[in-house]
């Protein structure tokens, strides 16, 4: 089978973490077209990366890992923008593994197409629509998340959305979240997730990172450790609409 001509900007071997339940490896793909200030790996975002892995060198490792890995998740960046992957995902299904997408749902009309090679997804859905725009720099963001999310639930494949709060406030740059608003804005999101058909859902902390895109994070305190009552009120709310919930 050729290789696709896949941009790798990374290879995590083991993980435990990104395919909840699976052991896998992560594929790093580069590049990403949106700029949300919070990214927690802005070395993926150009189209090419400094440091690439080559595609034979992925599979080589795939091929040593038969039997021992579950699965290989797709991760980024936004994997869904290199019009590589689904052969790149056909050629690691070829080995028998699982195959898991990281995705922000920003190109629904490829991820419609990759539907029928997935066994699980990680979604973001960093707001509500009207909001996504302060969030990403790009307009109709939104759009196209909330459609990716409809295309989600409808094809069955399993489904877990995140949402990640920032610190900074950057998920809060709405004008109605200027004005205060910042708690409703987060409880609303819920609730039409919920309301959507959404049934594993994690709302998340971003974590402190130094980049190009904006300062060191002041990081919020671990919500598991933390008498932060706002915290506390989503850790509540969260199991009341979702089967599945998660606070991170």
């Amino acid at each position: 089978m050729t290789s696709p001509l896949l941009r790798v900007g990374g290879l995590t071997p083991l993980t435990s973490l990104d395919y909840p339940g699976e052991l896998a490896a992560v594929i790093f793909c580069q590049g990403c077209p949106w700029r949300c200030g919070y990214c927690h790996n802005p070395d993926l975002l150009p189209a090419r990366g400094p440091h690439p892995v080559a595609w034979g060198q992925v599979m080589d490792f795939l091929r040593r890992r038969q039997g021992l890995l579950d699965a290989v998740v797709f991760s980024g960046g936004e994997p869904t923008r290199q019009r590589a992957l689904g052969a790149a995902m056909a050629e690691v299904r070829s080995l028998g593994f699982r195959i898991g997408l990281h995705t922000a749902g920003i190109y629904p009309r490829h991820l419609a197409a990759l539907l029928p090679q997935l066994d699980w997804v990680g979604l973001d859905i960093k707001a509500l629509p009207a909001d996504y725009p302060a969030l990403t720099g790009v307009p109709a963001s939104g759009v196209r998340a909330w459609w990716s999310l409809r295309l989600l639930l409808a094809s069955g494949i399993t489904l877990e959305v995140r949402t990640t709060l920032d610190p900074r406030g950057e998920f809060t740059s709405s004008s109605a979240a200027r004005d205060g608003d910042f708690d409703s804005r987060v409880t609303t999101l819920m609730y039409r997730l919920a309301a959507a058909g959404v049934r594993r859902y994690a709302l998340q902390f971003a974590r402190g990172r130094s980049g190009p895109l904006g300062p060191p994070l002041s990081l919020r305190p671990d919500p598991a450790q933390s008498a932060d009552p706002q915290a506390n009120a989503y850790e509540r709310l969260g199991p009341t609409l979702f089967p599945h919930f998660e606070l991170r």
